[in-house]
């Protein structure tokens, strides 16, 4: 018997649901960067079973899909091993769902996966919708019982590790048992915002941080995920960072840290870290154009990020942004220099960085004395006040 065979018998002595789970872990180790001997050959196997499109984002059956159903706007494709505040990873709900149907709550798992087959078979949407609400309060109910004590917890962390070595699958864990607590509220706020928000100007930041207000006060640990559907609806992902510094006294690193929304930040910065992920995919499959574009929105996100936040090179934000660019030039470095010296390549080229031309850099004067007359009047109103 070759390896082939003797891997493909492996494989069917597994159970659908740890095939898939393997699947999902493969691809987690690859998009971490971990090469594997052998992966591909399984990954190929895997997908054409339980992928029939040959996708590499993975799909939950159909059972655990209507009982994911509520996180559906707040799921990422890619690795979970970076921060994803607001965000879930896709790749961990397969491991989430074994668990829960294995250890969490087995029985109610197979009365649910048969309730809901049957009622698709019948063809009857509202009683699949029903079925997977009231399961969806089951867990939820053990999940908060679970979470009571630090044993219980623990004992948790260490049944979902058995399924996967993702170190931030617990946590998704911890934001579903947020996510579906909010649910019905998540479900309206995000029915209420603009379908795009093509210009998110001052008005509409305005009338979004009213929304937001509201959902805070009785959701307050639900808003990472308000703020992702908003960050859903914009034209570029730096903007979500105006919902902090808008509501600013002046543009320096402690007065938007000082904003109740002063999270989007970090949110920004898990996005360019998203797009690192996504540069280095692409440089790997020799993706030059895609890359290009990559870089160009990571060079302009960096460049919103020091425009308009002072001091953002002294505080944690800094930190963060520096070590990601710096990760981020290390692969364009290695790109480029794959190349001779005398051959121009297009991601050294000048122009990604558009603020680094004379266009951009008269922009960003013209930001700066903005700024100068807008800060001396913040000062001059404190200063009336304290008076």
């Amino acid at each position: 018997m070759n390896d082939i065979d003797q891997l493909s018998e492996f494989l069917q002595k597994l159970t659908p649901l740890s095939r898939s789970c393997l699947l999902s872990e493969l691809e987690r180790l690859e998009l971490c960067g971990i090469d594997m001997p052998g992966s591909a050959e399984i990954q190929a196997k895997l997908r054409a079973e339980f992928r029939k499109d040959g996708s590499t984002q993975a799909r939950a059956t159909n059972p655990s899909r209507y009982f994911f159903a509520p996180l559906e706007l707040l799921l990422i494709d890619g690795a979970p091993e970076h921060a994803n505040a607001g965000r879930i990873s896709r790749n961990t709900l397969t491991p989430i769902w074994e668990w829960i149907c294995r250890d969490l709550l087995p029985t109610m798992a197979r009365d649910y996966i048969k309730a809901i087959n049957d009622q698709v078979t019948a063809n009857n949407p509202k009683e699949v919708l029903k079925i997977a609400t009231t399961f969806q309060v089951k867990v939820l109910k053990v999940l908060e019982n679970t979470f009571a004590s630090a044993e219980s917890t623990e004992l948790a962390r260490g049944k979902l590790a058995q399924y996967t070595a993702s170190r931030t699958a617990f946590n998704d864990v911890k934001k579903m048992q947020q996510v579906l607590r909010a649910g019905d509220a998540l479900s309206k706020f995000n029915e209420k915002l603009p379908a795009t928000i093509a210009k998110f100007d001052d008005g509409q930041v305005a009338q979004i941080t009213a929304r937001l207000d509201a959902f805070r006060k009785a959701h307050a640990e639900a808003v990472p995920f308000a703020l992702t559907l908003v960050a859903r609806r914009l034209k570029t992902s730096w903007q979500l960072v105006r919902l902090a510094t808008k509501a600013a006294p002046s543009k320096s690193a402690a007065d938007v840290a000082a904003t109740p929304y002063a999270g989007v930040v970090h949110m920004v910065l898990d996005r360019l870290d998203d797009k690192r992920l996504a540069l280095r995919i692409a440089l790997r499959n020799n993706r030059v154009l895609i890359a290009r574009d990559l870089l160009t929105d990571i060079y302009d996100t960096e460049y919103a990020l020091k425009v308009r936040i002072d001091g953002i090179e002294q505080c944690e934000w800094g930190v963060r942004l520096q070590q990601l660019m710096d990760a981020i030039a290390a692969l364009v470095s290695a790109e480029v220099s794959r190349f001779p010296a005398n051959v121009g390549h297009i991601l050294g080229s000048r122009r990604l960085r558009s603020h680094d031309t004379l266009g951009g850099k008269l922009s960003y004067l013209a930001w700066k004395g903005r700024d100068a007359v807008q800060d001396g009047a913040a000062a001059l109103r404190k200063l009336i006040g304290a008076t």
